[in-house]
């Protein structure tokens, strides 16, 4: 009987750790999160505005948008003339726009408030950012 007792028990161990084998198996990549895996994850971009300058046009203009105290703002631009990018916040940011494409401005405000964002040359109001 006591053999009987040790034989069952030692197949219920034995099926118990066959019932699971993933348990001893670490999870594939698949199916593991970025985070988890410890992939690198870029931070969300913020405000993000799309500027063409072509044949003296530039798109957009008047823009209103909003955006959060510190956040982000990235102004990328497309351009076949040079100009003055200027952000009338506080402070002050000025960027020297090239011709060329891809070319790429980053700020962000402290001060709540309205902000203008302009090209010195072309006298146009690319957005009017309202930061909250």
């Amino acid at each position: 009987m006591t053999r009987l007792l040790t034989l069952v028990a030692g197949v219920a161990l034995l099926a118990g750790c066959a019932s699971s084998p993933d348990s001893a198996t670490p999870p594939s990549s698949s199916s593991e999160s970025p985070a988890a895996s410890g992939a690198h994850q870029p931070p969300p971009e913020g405000l993000v505005i799309d500027v063409t300058i072509k044949d003296g046009t530039v798109t957009p203009t008047n823009e209103q948008l909003r955006a959060g105290l510190d956040e982000p703002i990235v102004i990328r631009v497309d351009s076949d003339a040079a100009d003055e990018l200027h952000v009338h916040s506080s402070p002050e940011h000025s960027f020297p726009v090239a011709v060329g494409p891809a070319q790429s401005f980053e700020f962000s405000v402290a001060v709540p408030g309205r902000v203008d964002v302009e090209l010195h040359e072309t006298h146009t109001t690319i957005a009017t950012i309202q930061v909250q």
